[in-house]
């Protein structure tokens, strides 16, 4: 069951986890949220996805996931986890089949690393439409966006392969939102890709 419904307050629950499957909790636009679709997408996880009106929580999804973050996860034995890193991990170790963090502990670590440096980058892709929709010169900040991404293009490559799903799990979710939703930022995109 995938919807484009948002699920708010005085909503009826989903029924439960289909066997085989993992319910993703979501909202349409999160740039956290599409990390984990990222990675159930890069790892042929089977999944469903329930949307949430994250200003009108319904009371079903707080107790669930209790801070309301999405993307949170459910198994089909009601086992649920929640932030976005932590979400990602959690798939790459359950689902081991295909592997997105290298198995070495330096490799690993080389990789959350970049993951934590560039999780900063988010703000960003608020920041200029809103300083661009009120006015503000912001110049700086795009500068500031390209010189981020530009230190992601040039950090070393591990030759695993899952540096790029990790790359894409970092600066895909921004980009694709951003750019659908606000299309202030389409020229410095280009530039960065």
């Amino acid at each position: 069951m995938t919807t484009e419904k948002c699920f708010a307050k005085g909503s009826v629950a989903p029924g439960p986890v289909p066997k085989d499957h993992i319910r993703l909790y979501s909202m349409r636009f999160c740039p956290f949220a599409q990390r984990a679709r990222l990675v159930l997408n890069a790892k042929g996880i089977k999944y469903d996805t329930i949307n949430i009106n994250l200003k009108d929580k319904p009371d079903w999804f707080l107790e669930k996931s209790p801070f309301g973050l999405v993307p949170t996860l459910e198994t089909p034995a009601g086992e649920v986890v929640y932030e976005s890193p932590i979400t990602c991990e959690y798939l790459d170790e359950v689902y081991p089949e295909k592997r997105l963090l290298p198995s070495n502990p330096f490799g690993k670590a080389q990789q959350k690393m970049m993951l934590e440096h560039f999780s900063k980058v988010t703000p960003y892709f608020y920041k200029i439409p809103t300083g661009r929709k009120n006015g503000e010169d912001v110049s700086g900040l795009e500068a500031e966006l390209k010189e981020k991404f530009t230190k992601l293009n040039e950090l070393p490559r591990s030759h695993t392969g899952a540096e790029e799903v990790v790359r894409a799990h970092v600066r895909g979710p921004c980009c694709q939102n951003h750019h659908a939703q606000h299309g202030h930022l389409q020229g410095l995109l280009q530039d960065l890709r």
